[in-house]
């Protein structure tokens, strides 16, 4: 029998905060998947496809933001943060980077639970799950797993590149503006630093491309930016 419960993956690595959040969270019909650290938490939405995440932005081995922008490179599920930076800017990040709501550290049980089922309906009324393997050419990218393989054989991409690469899949077809990519991917600051993007761009191209001279994949707007196209061969 499928279970029709609500799924919630909860990324949270304090112990305590997950046996208190979960018992609430069934209490209220959910099922819970638990994972400590970023990486498990990204493996656990591809698995699961919950109706929701509640993540922490302090995690062990990643930042929660880091881990909003990737899911959002294939999934829509709503996200919660809940987390103990009560900063304006912490929660703006967390918000533009692709967060629906964010409840501060210490927090009530049922102000939580109203959030919860809020974005359960509306996620249960609209979301899409995208497929988080693209292939394209020779070349396989899990973004649910940040792992990159061309021939079966994987490839090392650094923080930067990998990160221009998942905004690039993750819009494919579309056309990014030079100054769109490099506030996405670097920040606001360097909105206009278009050389630090061609050095990267011919980066991607040297480790991807079958040939990196005519690009089929990673292509160039004249003038205008740059556009991934799986579909070209």
């Amino acid at each position: 029998m499928i279970d029709q419960r609500p799924c919630v993956v909860m990324i949270e690595d304090e112990q305590q905060i997950r046996r208190f959040v979960r018992a609430a969270l069934e209490d209220e019909g959910c099922r819970v998947v638990e994972a400590d650290t970023a990486v498990r938490g990204v493996e656990a939405i591809a698995q699961a496809k919950p109706d929701l995440v509640i993540l922490d932005l302090g995690l062990p081995d990643r930042d929660g933001v880091e881990v909003i922008r990737d899911v959002r490179g294939w999934s829509t599920v709503p996200v919660i943060i809940l987390s103990a930076r009560s900063q304006e800017e912490d929660k703006v990040r967390a918000l533009d980077a692709g967060a629906d709501d964010y409840l501060g550290k210490p927090f009530g049980v049922g102000e939580l639970l109203a959030r919860v089922r809020a974005l359960v309906r509306r996620g249960r009324a609209g979301h899409r799950e995208a497929d988080p393997v693209v292939q394209f050419g020779d070349v396989t990218i899990d973004l649910a797993r940040r792992i990159v393989e061309r021939d079966g054989s994987a490839v090392h991409l650094t923080a930067i590149e990998y990160r221009l690469l998942s905004v690039l899949v993750s819009n494919a077809s579309r056309v990014l503006t030079h100054r769109q990519l490099l506030k996405e991917v670097w920040g606001p600051g360097y909105a206009d630093s278009t050389h630090y993007l061609r050095v990267y761009i011919a980066r991607l191209r040297e480790k991807l491309e079958r040939d990196a001279t005519r690009p089929q994949y990673i292509l160039t707007e004249t003038g205008i930016g740059y556009r991934f196209e799986p579909g070209k061969t």
